[in-house]
């Protein structure tokens, strides 16, 4: 069954099949220095924070003490760190994308997509590899706050816009201490980075907040029974296989079954398919390929899977400082399950697949 979102409807109709997921190429990005040296602590000149949102509480059917992210325990009161991820085969396995709260996936150029994982309840050892930003990524971290955003680094006009952004920038370009090279892995794919070294340099990064999500260990009622849910690009794909054993979504990458370097693939208790308006942003790579803007702020459909089951939703996000909210037809708010949730933007042209 494939799904059609529209920014104002959610339609369903019967087609035969899954559809087989493109294989992905390297990416196209210029790779941080290969000699890491130490550096002093970011400092910005960006400005203040805006006033925070809501403290978490039991409002958004987290514990005391969680993480407005993802439910998950040990987030309250703690910093945000998000961090641009590879997500082609040649990345994986993943290091410490596990421990990830929220996993954002993005088109970027060329068909390909990338990984903004961030990252509160838990912190790992090593995450990566890490590449460099994209434009549309301050538009999605903006509800989070002056959070610390790491990436590899990025073209030389995108770097002026990190730096006026509410954001403190903790790349590579800036805590080089904080980045080694895997000798195990090819370039570009081998940049690493410790979480601890890019959050020491960022002291002051904002601490969790309400983004609008919602949590239950409870689903709501109805639903439709899934067993897989895919998107896929002309050089790129992401697709969940609900496992009734673990009780949560295997992720799948460019065809095949995720790997992470703590063992296993990586897993979702909540997925979001989110139908989004994307257009030129203006910014490429030096091959001519162009980087689509995604427009996260405004409204439209989208489709929520949790506990094995696909919900029909609205999203709404009223302007770049508020987060995004997720609405049942009843109108009252979409349950997310507590646990790592992946949210997958998809240009309002595409379809996911649905079996």
């Amino acid at each position: 069954m494939r799904l059609t979102l529209t920014r104002t409807l959610t339609t369903v109709t019967a087609a035969l099949g899954l559809g087989v997921l493109a294989a992905c190429s390297g990416g196209q990005e210029a790779a941080p220095p290969a000699s890491i040296s130490s550096s002093p602590p970011v400092t910005s000149s960006a400005p203040a924070s805006p006033s925070a949102l809501p403290t978490p509480s039991d409002s958004l059917g987290i514990p005391p003490g969680a993480s407005p992210f993802s439910g998950l325990p040990g987030g309250e009161g703690k910093p945000v760190l998000a961090v641009k991820i590879d997500n082609t085969r040649a990345a994986q396995p993943h290091a410490g994308l596990q421990a990830a709260d929220l996993v954002y996936v993005q088109e970027v150029e060329w068909n390909l997509t990338r990984l903004l994982a961030v990252f509160n309840s838990s912190i790992p050892d090593v995450v990566g590899p890490v590449r460099s930003a994209r434009i549309s990524d301050m538009d999605i971290l903006a509800p989070f706050g002056r959070v610390a955003f790491s990436n590899s680094g990025a073209q030389t006009k995108l770097l002026r816009v990190i730096a006026q952004a509410n954001l403190y920038d903790v790349s590579a370009t800036r805590v080089y201490n904080a980045f080694r090279d895997d000798p195990g892995r090819p370039a570009p794919v081998n940049h690493m980075a410790d979480p601890r070294l890019l959050l020491a340099a960022a002291p002051d990064a904002e601490k969790a907040r309400d983004i609008g999500l919602v949590f239950s260990e409870d689903p709501p009622a109805g639903g439709t029974p899934v067993s897989k849910v895919s998107a896929t690009w002309p050089s790129s794909g992401v697709s969940f296989t609900w496992d009734k054993a673990t009780g949560t979504f295997i992720v799948g990458l460019n065809g095949e079954e995720s790997r992470s370097s703590e063992g296993g693939p990586q897993r979702a208790a909540t997925v979001v398919f989110q139908s989004v308006e994307q257009t030129d942003s203006g910014y490429g790579d030096r091959y001519g390929g162009r980087t689509p803007f995604i427009q996260t702020v405004g409204e439209g459909a989208a489709i929520v899977l949790r506990d094995g089951r696909m919900w029909s939703v609205t999203w709404e996000r009223p302007n770049r400082e508020e987060g995004t909210r997720f609405t049942l037809p009843d109108g009252s708010p979409m349950p997310f399950a507590i646990g790592q949730e992946w949210i997958v933007l998809l240009d309002d042209s595409l379809s996911p697949k649905i079996t």
